[in-house]
């Protein structure tokens, strides 16, 4: 997991997310397990690593006093958390962050033999009225829709008939990823066609998908497809949507298969499988933009 280089100004009461990745994805975290006697979701059982992962975290305010610990979710092979910067601080968040790194590492060391973290992390704004709610919702959820994911495949294939902000649709796929609480439509305009400009709307839209965002398009102009070729190559989360709907006996072919089966893809179709050689109308490309952009305000349930 990268970083991007940008210094961000870290000033005084500002909320940020982080995310970091165990390196190889191990499962070193905690166990995933469903709901029981005590827990009416399913939740994450902390490993004896996991725990002290916890405790380095809310350990964060003891060596760093301008910031406060919030929230912290694990999963098997990963971790959310919310920081809270209170006050002015002489230091880049890349230190704060670091510093709990250390404080883990020693500790998977200790009792793994290795360190823990993938190089780098990931760190988000939470600027906007409401979003550390929704956020801190998200995060909390996390352990519900994994459990969702490896137990009921059924989720996965086509459903016909779903209504989207008034719009009647077929899926196919993670239909999850209308909950993420960051979505962006990929629109880019035909005009857009020189392999320069096509390389910045890429590396933008990728910084925005690093920073947690899923990707919505339709893929009509060659810069969009340009955009959404790459962010899935890059196993960046996606919905895409499609001017033709799903065949009687569909299924994702190829690469697409596996990106279904990680929960990377959600197709959406608002229109009919045809078996004809068409060719996209503009008004259904409007449609199917205006569309993308609808799916990009959706907002998780509550």
């Amino acid at each position: 997991m990268k970083r991007r280089n940008a210094f961000h100004d870290y000033r005084s009461r500002c909320i940020y997310m982080i995310t970091l990745t165990v390196e190889g994805r191990r499962p070193v975290l905690g166990e995933l397990l469903g709901p029981d006697k005590s827990h009416v979701e399913a939740w994450i059982k902390p490993s004896l690593l996991g725990e002290r992962v916890m405790s380095c975290w809310r350990e964060i305010a003891i060596h760093y006093p301008e910031v406060k610990p919030m929230e912290i979710q694990l999963m098997p092979d990963h971790m959310h958390g919310i920081l809270f910067v209170t006050k002015q601080m002489p230091y880049h968040l890349g230190q704060v962050v670091n510093g709990f790194k250390i404080g883990c590492n020693a500790a998977a060391r200790e009792l793994l033999g290795t360190t823990l973290w993938e190089e780098g992390y990931h760190d988000r704004i939470l600027s906007h009225e409401g979003q550390l709610v929704t956020m801190v919702r998200y995060l909390q959820d996390n352990p519900r829709r994994l459990w969702l994911k490896r137990h009921h495949p059924e989720f996965f294939t086509v459903q016909h008939e779903v209504t989207i902000e008034n719009n009647h649709v077929a899926l196919a796929g993670n239909r999850f990823l209308l909950d993420y609480p960051i979505k962006v439509a990929v629109q880019c305009s035909r005009s857009i066609n020189s392999e320069e400009a096509i390389a910045r709307e890429v590396n933008r839209y990728l910084d925005l998908a690093r920073d947690g965002a899923v990707l919505v398009s339709a893929c009509i102009s060659p810069c969009e497809k340009a955009v959404m070729r790459a962010a899935f190559d890059a196993g960046v989360k996606e919905i895409v949507l499609l001017e033709n709907g799903f065949s009687p006996m569909w299924k994702p072919g190829g690469k697409q298969f596996d990106a279904c089966a990680r929960g990377q893809l959600l197709f959406v179709a608002p229109w009919p499988y045809h078996s004809e050689r068409k060719t996209i109308t503009r008004t259904q490309c409007l449609q199917l933009n205006e569309l993308a952009k609808e799916i990009a305000t959706i907002q998780p349930q509550q």
